[in-house]
C-alpha cells in the first residue's frame, strides 16, 4: 500500500474547497444550534436557495454574478422568515419538523417539471460562474506542496472559501461575545431567564435564524460555483446530517468547532476510501468481503461508528465544553 498517496488524498480533501464549503455551512448551523439552541434540520434548504439564486439569475435571466449573489442572500432571508414566523414562538421540535420538511419540499419543487423553465428541472443549470473565475489572479497550472496539489481553478475557490470561513469566524466571534451573543446563549440555556429581563426572545431567535441561513446560502453559492453546476439532488437531506456530524465532531457552540470538524470529517472519509481501495488492490482485504463498489457505503459506516464512540466518550466534541452542554440541558 502506498501510504504517501493515501495521506496526500486525505490532506487534499481535508483542506480542499469542499471542506471549506461545509465548514461555512456548519458555521451557520452552529449559530442556530450551538449558540441559540434552534433545531434546524433544513440547513441544506438555505444552501439550495443560495446556489439557485445565483445560478437562476445568471443562467436563466442573464443577470450579473453580483446580482445573483444578492438574489441568493434575499432568498435565504425570505426562507428564514417563512420558517421562523410560524414556528419560533412554539417548542423547538416544531422548527425541526418544519425545516426538514421545507428542505425536502424545496428540492422536489426545484426538480419538478413546473419549474423546469427557470431551474432546469432534474438537469439543473450549468456554466454560470465564469465571472467568478475571471477574477482569479492565479495563472493556469498546478500548485501545491509534496503531492498535495490543486489546479488553478480549485486553488482560487479554496482561497476564497477559507477566506470566507475566516471572515465569518471573526464576525461570529465578535457577535457571540457581544451583548447580543450573551442573550442568544442565555436563550439556548433557559429562555425563561432573558424573557424575565424583558428581552424579546422571539426577535433574537429570528435574527439568529436569518443570519445563520444567510451564511448557509453563501456556502451554497460557493458549492455551485466550485462545480459550475446546480442540481436539486445535490441538496438532499443527507447534507444537513453531514453538517451535524462535523459540528458534533468539532464541538457545537465553539467558533472553531465546525472548522476543525469539517477538516477532520473530510480527511477521515477520504483516508478510509483511499486506504480501503489500496487494501483491496493489494489483496489485504478480499473482494469477497468488501467489493470496490461497496467502499463508499463502508467508509460512511466506519465514520458513523467513530461518531458513536465520540458521543459515548466525549459528547461535547473535540473543542466543545461539557460544562456548557450540561447547562444547556437543564
Amino acid at each position: 500500500m502506498d501510504w504517501s498517496v493515501i495521506l496526500s488524498d486525505a490532506l487534499r480533501s481535508g483542506i480542499g474547497p469542499i471542506a471549506a464549503i461545509y465548514a461555512l455551512a456548519a458555521m451557520g448551523l452552529n449559530l442556530h444550534f450551538g449558540y441559540t439552541g434552534l433545531l434546524n434540520f433544513g440547513q441544506v434548504g438555505f444552501m439550495l436557495v443560495g446556489g439557485y439564486g445565483l445560478a437562476v439569475t445568471v443562467s436563466t435571466y442573464d443577470g450579473s454574478m453580483w446580482l445573483g449573489v444578492l438574489a441568493g442572500l434575499a432568498c435565504a432571508i425570505v426562507l428564514a422568515l417563512l420558517l421562523g414566523v410560524p414556528t419560533l414562538r412554539l417548542r423547538a421540535d416544531y422548527l425541526a419538523i418544519t425545516t426538514i420538511a421545507a428542505g425536502e419540499t424545496l428540492r422536489l419543487f426545484y426538480r419538478s417539471s413546473w419549474a423546469e423553465d427557470v431551474t432546469g428541472g432534474v438537469f439543473g443549470l450549468q456554466r454560470f460562474a465564469n465571472d467568478f473565475y475571471d477574477l482569479s489572479p492565479i495563472a493556469r497550472g498546478t500548485y501545491g506542496v509534496w503531492t498535495v496539489e490543486f489546479n488553478a481553478r480549485d486553488l482560487w475557490v479554496l482561497i476564497v472559501g477559507w477566506g470566507l470561513v475566516a471572515l465569518v469566524g471573526v464576525l461570529l466571534a465578535l457577535l457571540v461575545h457581544s451583548p447580543w451573543g450573551r442573550v442568544i446563549r442565555s436563550i439556548r440555556d433557559d429562555e425563561a431567564a432573558p424573557r424575565s429581563l424583558g428581552k424579546n426572545v422571539y426577535a433574537y431567535k429570528m435574527q439568529s435564524l436569518v443570519l445563520g441561513g444567510v451564511i448557509g446560502a453563501v456556502a451554497g453559492m460557493l458549492q455551485a460555483i466550485q462545480v459550475q453546476s446546480v442540481n436539486p439532488d445535490s441538496f438532499d437531506p443527507g447534507v444537513t446530517f453531514f453538517l451535524y456530524t462535523l459540528l458534533v465532531l468539532g464541538g457545537a457552540g465553539r467558533i472553531l468547532g465546525p472548522v476543525v470538524g469539517s477538516i477532520l470529517f473530510w480527511f477521515v472519509l477520504t483516508f478510509l476510501d483511499s486506504a480501503l481501495r489500496q487494501a483491496i488492490d493489494a489483496e489485504y482485504i478480499s473482494s469477497d468481503v468488501i467489493s470496490t463498489s461497496e467502499i463508499g457505503a463502508v467508509r460512511f459506516a466506519l465514520v458513523g461508528l467513530a461518531l458513536i464512540l465520540l458521543i459515548v466518550f466525549r459528547p461535547q466534541g473535540i473543542l466543545g465544553s461539557r460544562k456548557e452542554m450540561l447547562l444547556s440541558e437543564r
